[in-house]
């Protein structure tokens, strides 16, 4: 998303309009921003066509609120800020455990994928997976995982299909080593 859109957006959002819509004209946000009253009317045009926004117009001035895509996208800005500031190569992310398709422990019990485990995690895989139900601002920490160094588990075929490769990260549950494996 642009810059500017999402100056907009956290300027919105610090008067209020996550939990409530505000009312504002946009000659108080240009002013809030530096920028002239058109330039701040074309921002909030292009984020209430995006959907990231809802507006209401009324004669002088207008009620703003930040809908689900606009919280998102300040949720994702905010854990960038973390990596920045916090300087950790750890995320913690709580989930619930669900039960999976029972397919896990067919894809761990390929002689292929055990051999890359081994070599590359460091640990024999457990025959099945832990599958983990996460809420939307663990699915945003999992879009930051993604942009560091996968460990990548390479596809392979057998005599009848091809097994696709895999991105892994080192884990840990509760005090077990593991991986989050991504496709």
């Amino acid at each position: 998303m642009k810059p500017y859109l999402i100056q907009m957006l956290k300027e919105i959002a610090l008067l209020g309009a996550l939990r409530d819509k505000i009312e504002i004209s946009s000659i108080e946000l240009a002013n809030q921003l530096n920028n002239s009253q058109q330039t701040a009317s074309r921002y909030l045009l292009e984020l209430d066509k995006k959907g990231i926004i809802i507006r209401e117009l009324g004669i002088k001035k207008q009620l703003i609120q930040i809908t689900d895509i606009g919280k998102s996208i300040l949720q994702e800005e905010y854990l960038l800020y973390q990596q920045i500031f916090e300087l950790t190569n750890q995320i913690y992310i709580s989930g619930k455990v669900v039960s999976g398709m029972g397919e896990g422990r067919y894809y761990t019990e390929q002689i292929d994928y055990i051999k890359q485990f081994q070599d590359k995690l460091k640990f024999r895989p457990y025959p099945g997976t832990l599958n983990i139900e996460i809420k939307h601002i663990e699915k945003n920490k999992i879009r930051l995982v993604k942009k560091y160094n996968a460990i990548i588990i390479k596809e392979f075929k057998t005599n009848n299909r091809t097994f696709g490769s895999v991105k892994c990260f080192h884990a840990k549950i509760e005090n077990m080593n593991g991986a989050i494996v991504l496709p």
